[in-house]
């Protein structure tokens, strides 16, 4: 790893970056904490095997939410082309905030964005308040690879990082058609690598919100039904907001 990323990310983060949960430590240690899970898996043909050729299409459809000009959070880096892809959707009068709690994680996704300087990355918890109104929120798999009250909660703060008018767009693993063929081989991968996933797929995502009902709520659903995108539109300021801060 570069030492001045490095030595930029551990300015950034400072005295109060949160310390790396158990469950990540415990569960996905592989994936995202040692250099070796870069080189692995942020590669084109690791993540289209990962998502049986669907990377590209839930991209786009995240990315069509947002608007050149707007001010996006990006909940969690994402392995594959997602932020990228985002920087240029808002382009260089946008911004792009992404944050996750890796130190590690976040060094990377920065290097794979040096050439867009409306990005910037920073180390923190998507379960905490952003502290920042945006124009939009995207959430990428990052749900079913946290424990049910870790997607309370970051659901809850992401939803309160908006204004009304403004969006959150979730796009994650959702339950596939009892027919799908793929649906008794994904139940054995949650089973063994992803053990919070089944949280998700046997709830609604707008189960988890605080307020729910301050939202207008759709979804979409990809690929036989294994994977969705929920759009959450704030139609109620929460309370104690009445414009945008």
């Amino acid at each position: 790893m570069d030492g001045g990323i490095e030595a930029t990310f551990v300015e950034e983060a400072n005295s109060q970056a949160p310390s790396l949960p158990d469950y990540l430590v415990r569960t996905y240690w592989w994936a995202y904490l040692t250099p070796a899970s870069l080189l692995l898996l942020d590669n084109p043909v690791a993540m289209t095997a990962i998502l049986w050729g669907n990377l590209p299409r839930l991209v786009r459809a995240a990315c069509e939410e947002f608007e050149a000009g707007e001010r996006v959070l990006q909940a969690a880096c994402a392995y594959g082309n997602l932020s990228p892809q985002l920087a240029a959707q808002v382009g260089a009068n946008g911004r792009l905030d992404i944050i996750d709690i890796a130190p590690l994680q976040a060094a990377h996704v920065r290097r794979k964005l040096q050439a867009f300087p409306q990005a910037h990355v920073r180390v923190a918890d998507a379960t905490i308040p952003a502290g920042r109104i945006y124009d939009g929120v995207c959430c990428f798999f990052l749900l079913h690879e946290i424990p049910d009250a870790e997607k309370r909660a970051a659901v809850s703060a992401l939803l309160g990082a908006v204004d009304v008018g403004s969006k959150v767009v979730f796009v994650d693993y959702h339950r596939s058609h009892p027919w799908h063929p793929l649906r008794g081989p994904m139940s054995l991968v949650f089973r063994w690598l992803e053990p919070f996933a089944n949280g998700l797929i046997e709830t609604e995502i707008a189960s988890f919100a605080a307020n729910p009902d301050e939202f207008s709520w759709s979804k979409e659903t990809f690929f036989g039904g294994l994977y969705q995108k929920v759009v959450a539109v704030r139609v109620a300021p929460p309370a104690g907001r009445s414009h945008r801060s």
